[in-house]
C-alpha cells in the first residue's frame, strides 16, 4: 500500500514564545485538517523547547495531551502520529534540526549538556510510544550540519533512517541527502511541511509516500524504519522499484551486477503535465550512472542492467513534464526522490 502524507514540524520561529499555540494551533487541528484533506497520515513535532513543554519530560502535561490528542484523531483511515523536533542550529558545528517519531517522552536539545551524541545515545535507550518503533529523520540538511554528519553507529543508523529532501513544498536539499549517504547513513527521502501554522496543510502539495503494507500505525512506523519512502513534488504518483529482487530500501548483498526492474505511474491521465518523462539512477557522490528519457507517458517501466563493483548505494529521481504541483514549479528539475538501495553495508 501506498501511503502519502507528510509531517508538520510547527513553530513560529526560533524564539519561544508563550502563546506559541495561538498562532499555529493546536495537534488535534493540524490532524482534523489534514484528514479533512485526504492525508493518510500526519505527523506532528513542536521544537521540544517550546514554553508549553517546561519542564522538560514524561509528566509535561502538554507532551500529553499531544500523545492523547493524536490518539484520538487515529481511525482506520487516517493515522496521527506525533514526536519532537530536537532543534539546535545555531551552536558549534551547526548542528541542525532532526524529528524524533514516536517516544513515550522527549529531551530539549538546548539544555546543557545535550549534544548530538546525547541525543543518539538516548534515542537509543527511550521507549516507543505504543505501537511500533522510534524512527527519526534529519530535517532541511545541509552539507555540514549535524557536526559534519558525525557519530554515527549501527545502532543509531537504524533509528535516524529518514531525511527531509523537500521541505515546505518546493526547498530541495538534494546536496545534504548525498553527503549524509556517502557518510554512511542509510537515508530515505521525505516531505515535510514545516509549518509555522495551519495554512501549509491544505496549500502545500509536496508529499511523502511510504511504502507500508496497511494503514496502521505500526506498519506506517516500520516502513519508515525499513526506508520504504520517497518524496515528491507531485501529490499522487506511484513510484516502486526492486534490485536483485529486493525492494527499495533494502540492503543487497554484495554483488558487482544489479538488475532493476522500476514502476513509475501518474493516475491522473487527464493532465499531459503529470507525463513522465525522465528517470535517472544515481551512486555514490550523486553520480548518474544511468538515465532513461522515454516517450513521455503516464506510466514508464524500465529494467536496466549495471556493472559496478565499487558502489555503496544506488537511489533513483524522476522527472515529469511539468515539474510538481506547486506553484512555482520548475520542470527542468526533478519531481521525486526514492529510497536508496544499499550495498553489503550493515554497519
Amino acid at each position: 500500500m501506498v501511503i502519502d502524507s507528510t509531517h508538520s514540524s510547527r513553530f513560529i520561529n526560533a524564539e519561544v514564545s508563550s502563546d506559541w499555540q495561538v498562532y499555529q494551533g493546536s495537534p488535534a487541528e493540524h490532524f482534523a485538517i489534514a484528514k479533512a484533506n485526504g492525508y493518510d497520515f500526519y505527523i506532528t513535532t513542536d521544537h521540544s523547547q517550546e514554553a508549553a513543554f517546561r519542564p522538560t519530560g514524561a509528566e509535561n502535561a502538554s507532551w500529553n495531551k499531544v500523545k492523547k490528542e493524536a490518539y484520538d484523531a487515529t481511525d482506520s483511515e487516517f493515522i496521527a502520529l506525533t514526536g519532537y523536533e530536537h532543534s539546535e542550529n545555531d551552536g558549534p558545528g551547526a548542528r541542525g534540526h532532526i524529528n524524533v517519531i514516536n517516544t513515550a517522552d522527549y529531551i530539549n536539545a538546548l539544555d546543557p549538556n545535550i549534544d548530538l551524541p546525547t541525543l543518539y545515545n538516548w534515542i537509543k535507550e527511550v521507549q516507543a510510544n505504543g505501537e511500533g518503533p522510534v524512527v527519526a529523520t534529519f530535517n532541511h540538511p545541509r552539507p555540514g550540519q549535524y557536526d559534519n554528519f558525525a557519530h554515527r553507529d549501527s545502532a543509531v543508523t537504524d533509528i535516524i533512517t529518514m531525511l527531509e529532501v523537500i521541505n515546505s513544498n518546493k526547498n530541495v536539499y538534494f546536496n545534504g541527502f548525498v553527503e549524509a549517504l556517502d557518510k554512511g547513513w542509510k537515508v530515505s527521502p521525505v516531505a515535510g511541511n514545516d509549518n509555522h501554522n495551519l495554512s501549509g496543510i491544505t496549500t502545500h502539495t509536496s508529499r511523502t509516500f511510504v511504502l507500508a503494507s496497511d494503514k496502521t500505525k505500526e506498519s506506517l512506523l516500520e516502513a519508515m524504519k525499513n526506508r520504504r519512502t520517497y518524496a515528491s513534488l507531485e501529490q499522487n504518483i506511484e513510484c516502486i522499484y526492486f534490485v536483485n529482487d529486493r525492494i527499495m530500501g533494502s540492503t543487497l548483498p554484495e554483488d558487482d551486477t544489479f538488475n532493476f526492474n522500476i514502476k513509475i505511474k501518474d493516475p491522473d491521465t487527464d493532465n499531459p503535465l503529470d507525463k513522465i518523462t525522465k528517470i535517472e539512477i544515481l551512486k555514490d557522490g550523486g553520480q548518474v550512472v544511468k538515465t532513461y528519457e522515454p516517450e513521455p507517458s503516464f506510466s514508464i517501466e524500465w529494467s536496466p542492467t549495471i556493472q559496478d563493483s565499487e558502489a555503496s548505494f544506488f537511489f533513483i529521481r524522476v522527472w515529469n513534464k511539468g515539474g510538481g504541483d506547486h506553484e512555482d514549479v520548475a520542470p527542468k528539475e526533478a519531481v521525486a526522490w526514492l529510497a536508496p538501495v544499499w550495498i553489503n553495508n550493515d554497519d
